[in-house]
């Protein structure tokens, strides 16, 4: 019999355990080895069978054993003492309240992500961007960084992933219990379920509550469409994540934007917290939040629309992830017109002012569309890349919004990612370097080097503990094989191999991650002939695990998928190559400790950071990747190898062949022959050298703590002062900023540079010399204080374009009748070859955030 009401009963601790509650609510368990173990010490069995959830572990005790634990004096005194921890971690300073001394840093910050990934127990998350945010909100936990999250609560999450007989991924989406989870609901003064509400088309209303996850010290808000206010359709806004048409994603994006701003005020009336002065957009799902705070200024506080743009720029950053015009969300016209206008249209901000802000009104650009990072982009003062490569491949990408400047001065800097320490270093791995190795050893790499001899840790013990970690992969990886295999109709009685899958003794090489087509899975099996030998190589074997989802729709990842899978389970190779399906946090913080090697291979450079690798060097495996993403600016040719790329080869399967070969050679020639050279004690010296020069000097650079430490002082704290500069009653600063850039685009038609004189460079020019520069401008109805008249100049090619150049500017040195002016000053020659210069015309402000800030540029002419 069908039920026909469902609810959830809470377990009621005995008072003893009653903190038991507030460790399981608080989501720093994930990441905190003596919580996890004080948990997993009431029942063992039970919590590995719960996959390591607290919630569902108490839950799961019955009276008899609760009443028990509570008569455990030693136990209870446990509990007191890991609830006490949690309470100071909460409560005392940290870095940002004790060592960041900044007048100008935000007193709060709001980060918008469609996807947060913190632990497999919340599966809110698909891949690498999830697990960014959720690395960036427990670093910012761990500083004391006041940030708060707001995201969307996904009632099915991602999709479940298995596979089926003939190796295809089949998806289920099992619907999650918010009750079940470590999730409070945000409740107004009666106890009523607090709201947020978003008018939609035709007169309807889509209604949201709000839960609240802890996340150490950050608060998490996550807005749920499935209450009973909505009508079906509109329930589903948030069923599942990436998934439906193009109607039901911008639903979810003007949720997570627009509805994610009303949660935080929300939030604040409730709590008394602080209001944010930097908004941060994490990618462009949540480019909506800069129109709902438009909304408030212009309905709230009575300025008008371009008013109350600047104050929202002032305060906004925005992170860019993708290296590819395909992955950026973008809606036609019409949609956003209709979400807009009529019963939905925001009094007092045009519809036509939302869609200049996404518009592609650029060459090249596609007039039907309204493009989501092109919003972010045009709504913040900052904005950045995940790694150096993609920050110069993001300028080159979005060139065409500036594209009177060169590619290099696109407004787009690089803040390159991190992962968090104490969620992906194994416990196992961090005992052993504690054991040997003090605190400050430890955070900057030096611990590393030290020999035994010197307090270091043994390359005996070193060597024993990366062997125990590879052992729990294969145990792990061959129940997952063998559950898959069930699942996929195979009896019993066909299983018996499964018990010889992976080596504990083989060299392990992971793989795992999202399948998009340029991540390209199935490089590895470019010539299967030869990947097959080397797995089966009798003296030097390697063993391969994967692991990785593809988009439900995306019809090649499917495929990828599929042939992997059916080459892993050929005999004579499937006790060499898995795939085990439903990749997740849980299975990745086993998976990536086990592994000696991490593979990467993207097609470069589309692959804008990738962080899988840098969370298995953090317990000492050594990375094999293409130099894309972080890998190409920090293998150094000791911490791992690169393989060597085809770039210029247009032949997509020719390039293919050609970097899968070179994979091969590296394997075959290179990575197996120094991980089985072994001394006399059976210990790899070279292959522990590597491990422990990348210990050194990546562990360091790959946390995400220092990632957040850049946000904030490169990022956060600027646009905080920005931000509370154009602040304050009527918002004068905004207005008087908006009011400037009005006139100067109207008047920019009439600005040029009429002609340029130069002397000082006469017969033999030396270095140290100084070029002598004069420009003659006309400004029309601009001042000269309203721009920068500037000599740009460097090193040329053969062609006069100048490749690397500085950037000087001029002095006012004469003014003429009708708007006319004369600039003049030095130019130091500092290197010797051939040289070239040439002079523009930009706007100036105090609150421009740089010269390119308006997109506008006058060069001169020849």
């Amino acid at each position: 019999m069908r039920a026909i009401r469902r609810f959830t009963v809470r377990t009621v601790l005995p008072e003893p355990l009653a903190p038991l509650d507030t460790l399981a609510q608080n989501l720093r368990w994930s990441w905190h080895a003596p919580t996890r173990e004080l948990f997993a010490s009431l029942d063992r069995d039970l919590w590995r069978d719960l996959h390591g959830d607290p919630v569902a572990l108490l839950g799961a005790l019955g009276r008899q054993r609760l009443d028990a634990l509570a008569a455990d004096a030693e136990l209870v005194a446990r509990v007191n003492e890991v609830a006490e921890d949690l309470r100071r971690y909460l409560e005392e300073p940290r870095w940002y309240q004790a060592a960041y001394d900044s007048p100008d840093k935000p007193d709060a910050i709001a980060y918008f992500s469609a996807e947060f990934g913190i632990t497999a127990v919340l599966p809110q998350y698909s891949g690498g961007l999830g697990i960014l945010a959720g690395d960036h909100l427990k670093s910012a936990s761990d500083l004391g960084v006041p940030i708060i999250g707001v995201g969307l609560l996904y009632g099915a999450g991602y999709f479940r992933q298995s596979l089926t007989r003939d190796g295809w991924q089949h998806e289920t989406y099992p619907v999650l219990d918010p009750d079940n989870l470590p999730l409070s609901l945000l409740r107004e003064a009666d106890g009523t379920p607090a709201r947020v509400s978003l008018p939609l088309p035709g007169g309807h209303v889509l209604h949201a509550q709000v839960w609240r996850a802890d996340v150490g010290r950050v608060p998490l808000l996550l807005l749920d469409s499935n209450v009973t206010e909505n009508d079906d359709s509109v329930r589903r806004v948030t069923d599942r994540l990436y998934g439906g048409s193009a109607d039901h994603r911008l639903k979810q994006e003007l949720l997570l934007g627009m509805g994610g701003v009303k949660a935080l005020r929300l939030y604040a009336r409730l709590t008394g917290t602080p209001a944010p002065q930097v908004f941060h957009a994490n990618e462009g799902h949540a480019g909506f939040l800069g129109v709902e705070r438009v909304r408030e200024l212009v309905q709230g506080e009575g300025v008008d629309v371009d008013t109350a743009l600047e104050a929202v720029r002032a305060g906004t950053v925005f992170t860019t992830h993708t290296p590819v015009p395909a992955g950026i969300d973008r809606f036609g016209v019409d949609l956003i017109r209709e979400y807009f206008s009529g019963s939905a249209e925001i009094p007092g901000v045009p519809v036509e002012k939302i869609l200049a802000l996404g518009a592609e009104d650029y060459d090249g650009g596609n007039p039907a569309v309204f493009n989501m990072a092109v919003m972010g982009l045009r709504t913040a003062r900052l904005a950045n890349g995940v790694a150096q490569l993609h920050g110069k491949v993001s300028r080159g990408m979005f060139h065409s919004l500036w594209s009177g400047f060169d590619v290099s001065e696109v407004p787009i800097t690089s803040i390159t990612n991190g992962v968090h320490g104490p969620t992906w270093t194994d416990p196992l791995f961090a005992q052993l370097a504690a054991s040997h190795l003090d605190a400050e050893a430890i955070a900057s790499g030096a611990g590393w080097h030290l020999g035994e001899e010197d307090g270091g840790v043994p390359d005996a013990e070193l060597w024993a503990v990366r062997r125990q970690l590879r052992s729990n992969l294969v145990e792990s990886a061959r129940q997952r094989v063998r559950s898959s295999w069930t699942e996929r109709g195979a009896s019993p009685a066909e299983l018996g191999w499964v018990d010889d899958a992976l080596d504990p003794d083989v060299l392990t090489i992971g793989f795992a991650r999202r399948v998009p087509t340029y991540k390209r899975l199935t490089l590895m099996l470019s010539d299967p002939e030869r990947l097959r030998r080397l797995l089966t190589d009798p003296e030097r074997p390697i063993q391969i695990v994967v692991a990785g989802k593809s988009h439900p729709d995306d019809e090649q990842g499917v495929g990828l998928i599929q042939k992997l899978v059916q080459f892993a389970d050929a005999e004579g190779v499937r006790e060499r190559i898995v795939f085990l399906p439903n990749y997740d946090i849980e299975m990745a913080q086993t998976l990536m400790p086990g592994c000696d090697v991490w593979l990467n291979n993207p097609l470069r450079p589309l692959e804008a950071s990738g962080t899988s690798g840098m969370k298995c060097a953090l317990n000492g495996a050594l990375n094999l990747s293409i130099l894309d993403g972080w890998w190409d600016e920090w293998y150094d040719g000791n911490n791992g190898w690169a393989i060597p790329t085809a770039d210029g080869v247009e032949d997509q399967a020719r390039r293919d062949a050609l970097e899968a070969a070179a994979l091969y050679d590296l394997i075959e020639n290179t990575v197996a022959p120094r991980f089985y050279d072994r001394d006399a004690d059976g210990i790899p010296r070279r292959w522990i050298g590597m491990m422990r020069h990348t210990l050194a000097t990546l562990g360091p650079k790959v946390q995400a703590t220092r990632m957040v430490r850049e946000y904030v002082e490169r990022l956060y704290t600027p646009v905080a002062a920005s931000y509370r500069a154009l602040d304050g009653v009527g918002y004068l600063g905004a207005a008087e900023l908006a009011a400037w850039k009005r006139r100067v685009r109207e008047q920019w038609h009439a600005v040029r540079v009429d002609h340029v004189e130069s002397s000082g460079a006469e017969g033999t020019v030396s270095v140290g010399d100084a070029l002598n520069v004069h420009a003659y401008v006309t400004l029309g109805e601009l001042r000269p204080d309203d721009v920068e008249v500037q000599v740009v100049y460097g090193h040329v090619t053969e062609s006069d374009t100048l490749e690397t150049f500085s950037v000087r500017a001029l002095e006012l040195t004469d003014t003429y009748e009708g708007g006319r002016y004369a600039f003049g000053g030095d130019v130091v020659l500092e290197a010797s070859g051939a040289f070239g210069y040439s002079v523009r015309i930009v706007p100036r402000h105090a609150g421009l955030a740089g010269p390119t800030d308006l997109g506008l540029v006058v060069n001169a002419e020849q």
